[in-house]
């Protein structure tokens, strides 16, 4: 089964979310280095934090996308049991 395109947009950009993470915590931890370890580490944490709190948020997204489509093929089956019990 082929996935829809907001199935591929959602997965890209979960495989993306990843890589700025990784990234930017490490050009982060960078950036401040400079002013003292403790205010870098500290900021990179903050920083990784807010960003695995979006991907959860993406992930959650698509998931509860999923529940929907899913309880709506049950309700489509459930009217169809019901017409046929009543018939």
């Amino acid at each position: 089964m082929q996935k829809e395109r907001f199935d591929r947009i959602v997965s890209f950009l979960l495989g993306a979310s990843w890589a700025i993470v990784i990234f930017g915590a490490l050009i982060t931890f960078q950036i401040f280095s400079f002013l003292s370890f403790s205010l870098a580490l500290f900021v990179t944490i903050t920083f990784i934090i807010i960003s695995l709190f979006l991907i959860l948020a993406l992930d959650a997204f698509a998931i509860n996308r999923e529940k929907y489509y899913e309880m709506k093929k049950q309700s489509e089956l459930l009217d169809k049991i019901l017409s046929k019990d009543i018939k």
